[in-house]
């Protein structure tokens, strides 16, 4: 399982701990992945994902799973919920 969120995209950074003799180590910064089962009303079902808190926090204020795939980057979102996105969009055009 990749340490990638679903929605934004958002994954690991690298970067470096600094000592208070400054010298310098690499470390990685993870994402704060939360497993979350989230609705879609256009579909009626539930889908389960794995998205960061920040994505979670963008989704309830775009309001709801719906409203942000239709604005979200296709490029940014992993193959399931680009899925999910064809599929809203098809419902809400027919």
């Amino acid at each position: 399982m990749s340490r990638v969120c679903e929605l934004t995209g958002k994954g690991v950074l690298v970067g470096h701990k600094v000592s208070h003799s400054n010298r310098k180590t690499k470390r990685r910064f993870l994402p704060n992945l939360v497993n979350v089962t989230l609705t879609s009303d256009a579909l009626n079902r539930a889908v389960k994902l794995r998205v960061s808190a920040n994505g979670l926090r963008s989704v309830e204020h775009r309001g709801g799973l719906d409203a942000f795939l239709l604005k979200a980057d296709a490029a940014d979102l992993s193959p399931t919920a680009r899925d999910l996105k064809r599929d809203i969009e098809k419902k809400l055009s027919a």
